[in-house]
């Protein structure tokens, strides 16, 4: 492994210190910008709207390896044991908001960065680091990575800090995410009085039958690397306060996690063809938050394997499932896998990590650097 290891811990430390609840930052960039001019990097900040984003880079060769991160984390909300933007470490665990997701990882990278310019590098090493990952996603790693595009600077392979593991350090690589569609129907009908439904025409009923249409198989039986297909009801809402009175329209929202059997605009026209067995009248609004993606095994993939491995004594399995992160925007530009710390308290109170596990992730991507950057 390249140089001694310096530990995470202090920049975890000043990071959870930051309380950059989305949309703030409140220092959190500013930290990082310190961090990295001192190893050499050259920081450039690309704020978009009211978010603060940074990416830095040190190296202009080939090959470029890029961490991507987010520095912005959720509200801590109440009943912390500890405060939440205080970096306490107590009996071996640091506490705080965002410190499994993601700033404990971020903390790696540059503990990870700093090993190995201990000695030259040919390639490059660079951050990309949001702070509009919990919230809207509009003018944070996507912004970033525009720009990157327009000067010159996709890497070969990138790798997302997101805490990947469910139990154990080295668990769990992605290499892939399913996609994400929501869904609001509304079907138009004829008011009149419940006595005198022939005068009518209900568009619950129609509603009903149409969910009943869409929930009565799944979609598909999955794919190699995806499990099925989801489709969840998640709101049914007719606005009725009258007992008596059919309604004019009937409205159901719903979400689909998709695999690479789909894409947004297969599942919308699929939708709109039931939508249209069902109901004579009716509107569909339908917005995709991200495509399923897939970055194959090979041998990058066995790099990060082998690295985990070494760093952690477990060999992480290959996985797909979970929500959306910012690596399906990633993966329109290059190859992105994700790996990070435990993710068993994330977004809950006293959110935590072993600062074992700390060391041993920055150990991890600092061998992951020595297997990517010569």
């Amino acid at each position: 492994m390249a140089g001694t290891l310096p530990s995470a811990l202090g920049l975890a430390q000043d990071l959870l210190r930051c309380a950059s609840v989305t949309p703030a930052d409140d220092g959190a960039m500013a930290v990082l910008d310190a961090a990295l001019t001192r190893l050499g990097f050259t920081v450039t900040h690309l704020p978009f709207g009211t978010t603060p984003n940074l990416f830095a880079r040190i190296g202009t060769e080939g090959p470029h390896f890029c961490f991507a991160g987010h520095t912005d984390v959720v509200p801590a909300g109440a009943g912390w044991r500890h405060e939440p933007f205080g970096g306490v470490v107590a009996d071996g665990v640091l506490y705080g908001r965002g410190a499994c997701d993601m700033k404990g990882a971020i903390a790696s990278f540059i503990a990870a960065a700093e090993a190995r310019l201990s000695r030259p590098i040919s390639g490059s090493i660079s951050l990309l680091i949001t702070g509009d990952e919990e919230g809207p996603a509009t003018d944070g790693t996507v912004r970033v990575l525009g720009w990157m595009a327009e000067h010159g600077q996709i890497p070969d392979f990138c790798l997302v800090g997101e805490p990947t593991n469910p139990h154990r350090l080295g668990e769990v690589i992605k290499i892939g995410r399913r996609g994400s569609l929501n869904a609001r129907i509304t079907v138009h009908g004829i008011q009149g009085h419940a006595a005198y439904p022939h005068l009518a025409d209900n568009p619950t009923h129609r509603l009903v039958a149409l969910l009943q249409a869409l929930t009565a198989a799944p979609r598909d039986a999955g794919s190699a690397w995806f499990e099925p297909t989801t489709l969840q009801i998640t709101s049914i809402d007719v606005g009725n306060p009258a007992t008596n009175v059919i309604p004019a329209r009937a409205t159901a929202m719903l979400n689909m996690r998709f695999n690479d059997l789909h894409s947004g605009a297969s599942l919308e026209a699929w939708l709109r063809a039931v939508c249209a067995r069902y109901a004579e009248r009716f509107d569909l609004e339908v917005s995709v938050s991200g495509e399923s993606f897939l970055t194959e095994p090979g041998p990058a993939v066995d790099r990060l394997v082998a690295a985990i491995t070494q760093a952690t004594g477990v060999t992480p399995r290959l996985d797909t499932g979970g929500g959306t992160s910012d690596a399906r925007f990633i993966a329109r530009f290059c190859p992105v896998a994700e790996f990070g710390l435990v993710g068993q308290t994330m977004h809950k109170t006293d959110e935590c990590v072993a600062v074992a596990d700390l060391e041993a992730l920055a150990s991890a991507y600092a061998g992951i650097l020595d297997a990517f950057v010569p």
